[in-house]
Order: structure tokens, then sequence, then C-alpha cells
């Protein structure tokens, strides 16, 4: 295989960690038309889309908190920390993605396998 079909397959997986920060529906999609291109971007994108449903979660939760009397104005700072978090963690993700090697998120939920 030439390197270049290696930076085409990675390119998914790249671009699913890239998106990380939106929540799980891009990296989905990039896992979905990854998947079958390589092993690689299939593990990849899985693990992208798991850490981007916590981070929907994390959204979720501060959309919740913002509807609270008295501490809805902390909505704002939890956003931004899940925000800052996800785009620190994806960047870390496809820059990893992009050598070629495997990368574990410090902290997710495993719900796809």
């Amino acid at each position: 295989m030439t390197d270049n079909a290696s930076g085409n397959q990675n390119l998914m997986a790249v671009l699913a960690h890239a998106t990380v920060f939106t929540g799980f529906l891009f990296p989905l999609i990039f896992w979905l038309i990854g998947k079958d291109q390589s092993s690689f971007a299939d593990a990849e994108g899985k693990k992208a889309v798991n850490f981007g449903i916590l981070v929907t979660l994390g959204y979720v939760a501060a959309s919740v908190l913002g509807a609270i009397p008295f501490i809805g104005w902390l909505s704002g700072i939890v956003s931004a920390a899940v925000f800052v978090i996800a785009v620190i963690f994806g960047v870390q993700g496809a820059v990893t993605a992009n050598r070629g090697a495997a990368y574990r998120y410090p902290v997710t939920i495993d719900l796809i396998k």
C-alpha cells in the first residue's frame, strides 16, 4: 500500500477526531463513511463517536443547568469547559490519527464497540 492510500484511510479518522467538539453527529458521519475503508478508520471513528456522545451529554447538561433559577449562569461556564476540553482532546486525537497511531481519550463512554 502506498503512503497516499494510507493517508486517505487516515483522513476519515482524522476528521472524526477533529470534529468531536461539535458533539456526536459529525464524528458519526465520518465514521460511517470511513469504517469500510480501513480497520484503523473504523476503530478511531468509534472512539471519536463515543467521545462525541459524552460531549453532547455535556452540552445537554449545560443547557439543563441554564434552566435552573439562581444557578443558571453556570451554564455558560460548563458549556465553555466542555467545548475547550473537546477541542483539546479532538486536536490531540486528530494529530495522533494523522500519524497513523491509535488515540485513546482520557475520559469516554464506550457505547459503540
